[in-house]
């Protein structure tokens, strides 16, 4: 089985091979990091709207940019690696930009999709949608879901073993 891990240029044959026979590509990005429920669900709606989908995941570069020096968690390989892995997902590709709006020119998909706590007017490509003739759609996210929230769930439930480091009791 060849690899869903794809460069952007192979994606590029694929999208329009595709496009030629009538079938709908939806692209999505983000950087999925600490991989939950919310992210499942968000893709398998994501997939529904269409025929092939298309995750772009942020590179490690480009989520310290976004989220800071602490992260990410996971590296994108891995990151890319586990969205692979998922039934709803028929490509990954890694992309190094902090936004997606030259992936999404050079890619040209007929849907572009966001989801989790993004609103309309936070959708910095929502512009490079229209331009390039793109369907953009908004999917909910799933209610308490969130990296950042995991994240503050593993802080609280255990931060007397993070104080307890080596036998040494940090106070």
């Amino acid at each position: 089985m060849q690899s869903k891990i794809r460069t952007r240029e192979e994606l590029k044959q694929i999208i329009r091979d595709a496009q030629s026979k009538g079938r709908k590509v939806i692209t999505t990005n983000g950087c999925f990091d600490i991989l939950h429920v919310g992210h499942l669900r968000y893709l398998q709606s994501a997939r529904e709207l269409g025929d092939i989908l298309i995750v772009a995941v942020n590179s490690d570069g480009s989520v310290r940019e976004i989220k800071g020096e602490k992260r990410p968690l996971v590296p994108e390989d891995e990151r890319a690696e586990l969205l692979a892995g998922l039934g709803c997902v028929d490509f990954v590709m890694i992309f190094s930009e902090s936004t997606p709006i030259e992936f999404l020119r050079e890619l040209r998909p007929d849907i572009h999709v966001k989801g989790g706590n993004y609103t309309i007017d936070k959708i910095i490509e929502l512009e490079t949608v229209k331009e390039i003739g793109a369907e953009f759609r908004l999917i909910p996210g799933v209610e308490g879901k969130s990296t950042t929230k995991l994240i503050e769930i593993i802080l609280e439930k255990h931060s007397d073993e993070l104080r307890s480091l080596n036998g040494f009791i940090v106070k």
